[in-house]
Parts: C-alpha cells; structure tokens; sequence
C-alpha cells in the first residue's frame, strides 16, 4: 500500500508541475528517475519526435541510458525507434534472444549490463510523438500492475509535452499580437508627424507612408520610426518617387 501511495503521489507531484511555467527537459528528467525509482527497473530515458520528424533523445535517468539511446538513434535500430515507428508497446524484450532484431543495438545494451527493455509510445489519439525506453539488468518481466505504472508516466510525459508546445506557441502568439500593437502605436505616431508637416490629412499621410515603404522595400514600422526620429527622406512627405513623378 505505500508503493501505491508513493506512486499516486509521483504522479500527483509531476501533474501539478504543469500548472505553472517549467522546463521540458527538467520535467522529463524527473519522470524517468521516478519511473526507476518506483517501477524497479534499471534505466528509463525519453526521445521525442523532431520538427524534422527524427527522434531526438530528450531526457534519460543515468548516462549509460544516454550512450545507449544515442547509439539507437545513430543506428536507426532499437526498441523505442520500433514504439515509436509502430505505435505499439515493444513488451518484454529479451536482448539476447532478440539480438538478430537489433544487432548493434542488443550487443551494445548487454555491454552496458542490461538484459531486457520495454519501450512506451508516447501517443495522442493517432499521434505518435516520441517514446519512453525502460531498461532493465535482469530477464524478469515487468509485473502487469507496474506496465499500468508505467503507461501512466508515459501518458503524463505526452501531456507535458504538448502543454508545453501549446504554451509556448500561446507565448509566441501572443509577442507577436504584442508587437503588431506595438507597431500599429508607431504607424499612427507617424502618421501624425507625416501629416502635420506636408500639410495632408491623415489617410493621405498614411498612403505616403505605404508608398515609400512599398517603393524601397522597407518595412512600414520601420519608416514610421524614421518618419518619427527625423530620419526618413525628405521625398516622403511630398509623396514623390520614382512611380508618382513620372
């Protein structure tokens, strides 16, 4: 019962982590330590899908787990690239009875002293978006209470992640809504200054304004900075260029 209580409470201390702000990497780091802590086995490490679409290994529980998971990727051979490619669980595999499936990979791992694995997905619906490795120095399969455990870290870390992508790309949204309001506040300025010294209202202000950007490829914000600190060409406030003279 205090295994029990302990892994409720792993689990209840990793969810209210994403509440607040936090670090991917740091997050997916502690879940493979207490996934070695409270499922017993020996290693657990993370690898999560590129932008590119290539796994990349995020977080890992010791740096043998590390080695090994770089050395699958640089093979393109192993457990949590066939969770990943497949979206099924690679139960229980034994690497010495299964080291024609991932020579370089098995060879490598036993090494390392490590008998067995069990690779997770980490999926949303029909997404696969990386894998959970969980590594093991004994041929003893995983309890069937523990693979619950297990896909339960497994679930929590593809929460974390996407929050996280969904976080960031709000944080994203929103400095770029910040900066459009921003540079609507400078176009405006600009456009008051354009119009007080030509002597022209202020849609025709802003139509120079747009012209000479448009006309010397420059950025509109950036000729209404100019327009405001006094740097911008004099042909501006007249409107003149190349196209309106002719």
């Amino acid at each position: 019962m205090a295994r029990e209580a302990e892994i409720v409470q792993a689990l209840v201390d990793m969810a209210d982590t994403l509440v607040d702000d936090y670090d991917i990497v740091d997050v997916l780091t502690v879940l493979t330590e207490r996934t070695v802590d409270l499922l017993g086995v020996s290693a657990a490490g993370v690898m999560l899908v590129s932008p590119q679409g290539d796994l990349r290994l995020v977080a890992s529980s010791s740096e043998a787990m590390r080695v090994l998971e770089l050395l699958e990727l640089q093979a393109q051979e192993g457990p949590c690239l066939d969770a990943f490619r497949t979206g099924e669980t690679t139960e229980h595999e034994n690497l010495r009875a299964s080291s024609g499936r991932w020579p370089t990979f098995s060879a490598a791992a036993l090494k390392a002293g490590f008998q067995s694995i069990f690779a997770i997905p980490l999926r949303l619906r029909d997404t696969t978006i990386g894998a959970l490795n969980l590594f093991s120095v004994d041929m003893v399969p995983m309890d069937e209470r523990d693979v619950v455990v297990a896909r339960a870290f497994a679930d929590l870390a593809t929460i974390s992640v996407l929050r996280h992508r969904v976080t960031t790309e709000a944080q994203v949204l929103n400095e770029q809504l910040s900066s459009a309001l921003s540079s609507r506040v400078v176009i405006e300025q600009a456009k008051g200054v354009i119009a007080e010294r030509a002597g022209i209202d202020l849609v025709e202000a802003f139509a120079r304004l747009r012209s000479f950007a448009r006309h010397h490829r420059f950025l509109l914000t950036d000729v209404a900075r100019m327009a405001i600190d006094g740097s911008l060409d004099p042909s501006a406030w007249a409107g003149q260029s190349p196209s309106s003279s002719s």
